[in-house]
């Protein structure tokens, strides 16, 4: 098969690589759509150290299952590879899982012809739903999980929250959707990227802010606060904008420098929510919001071929494309 491999920092090739044979209770998922997420431009730095190449990174996917029972059946796949056996497997928080796996960390993931998976991972959706839509399920059920959290600490409903989201990628832009679409009114997005800036106003119908040249946002103005950026700078500005009594998600793995201003965290009993991935119940109601609408027609979504998978790659690290995801189809 081909697939798009992650050689060394800063290069992805597309060549040939063996095909991946399924081994017990897993299936063959023909890959029909795999976006390309923060985490694997992190690993494409050099800058996730679990991420060993020669590797296929990838791990947004839908497509079609190709072996087992339900060959021919279309579906999306929850990366996340758990014991199933655990106490947070058990009580429903496998994201929470010690034994977690990802594909396109250290197992081989989907920016590929096919990829093979355990069959309980695999989520299926309508025949007729769009397969470039689908394989957002991952990030938009991340920034569902998100403020589900968020939603389960707050002493007002999110619609009256006013909001800061920090970030523009896929997830970000997903948080602000997802909040319009549960009647919040106020919203800004912060983005450093002019061309996502620009997305984000158009696409989420919120107001935006520009980091570097824009004055900073007043201090204790937001109720809630979404890093979806997760660097020391976005985590000063975040505790900053945040109210008393506010709530600050973090979601975000830039880095993990920088200081948290603990004594405002305490004194004002600011919320902070650490948030990863999400549980398979986030990854079914995400399928299901992207599936009636709630998220938008997304078209803001860029798609490219994976063989021009190199270009997409160094065509995101120097800013040059607008898309809050950009999404690789095989076979083009």
């Amino acid at each position: 098969m081909k697939a798009l491999v992650y050689t060394k920092n800063n290069e992805v090739v597309y060549r040939d690589e063996p095909d991946p044979v399924p081994g017990p209770d897993e299936v063959l998922l023909k890959v029909e759509a795999v976006g390309i997420c923060g985490s694997d431009m992190h690993a494409y730095h050099g800058h996730d150290p679990r991420r060993v190449p020669p590797l296929v990174l990838g791990h947004e996917v839908a497509g079609t299952i190709t072996s087992g029972p339900k060959k021919g059946s279309r579906a999306i796949i929850n990366p996340l590879i758990t014991c199933g056996s655990c106490a947070y497997c058990d009580s429903g928080l496998s994201n929470l899982c010690s034994e977690r796996e990802l594909i396109g960390m250290r197992l081989a993931g989907a920016f590929a012809d096919y990829v093979a998976i355990p069959s309980k991972n695999l989520i299926e959706i309508p025949e007729h739903m769009n397969a470039v839509h689908a394989s957002l399920t991952e990030p938009a059920a991340t920034a569902l999980h998100a403020l589900n959290l968020a939603r389960t600490k707050s002493h007002r409903p999110l619609a009256e929250l006013k909001t800061l989201v920090i970030g523009g990628g896929a997830v970000g832009l997903l948080a602000a959707l997802l909040l319009r679409g549960y009647g919040c009114q106020e919203v800004v997005l912060a983005e450093i990227n002019a061309l996502r800036r620009e997305s984000a106003q158009k696409h989420a119908a919120c107001r935006v802010h520009d980091p570097i040249n824009d004055p900073a946002p007043d201090s204790n103005e937001f109720d809630l606060i979404i890093d979806a950026v997760g660097g020391g700078v976005t985590r000063k500005m975040a505790m900053a904008a945040v109210k008393p009594g506010g709530i600050f998600v973090h979601i975000g793995l830039m880095d993990s420098g920088g200081d948290l201003d603990i004594r405002k965290l305490t004194l004002f009993e600011i919320t902070l929510i650490g948030v990863y991935c999400y549980t398979p119940a986030d990854m079914r109601a995400a399928a299901k919001a992207i599936e009636i609408g709630l998220v938008g027609n997304l078209d803001w979504i860029e798609t490219r071929p994976i063989s021009e998978g190199a270009k997409a790659f160094d065509d995101l690290d120097k800013g040059r494309s607008a898309a809050a995801k950009l999404v690789l189809i095989p076979g083009l």
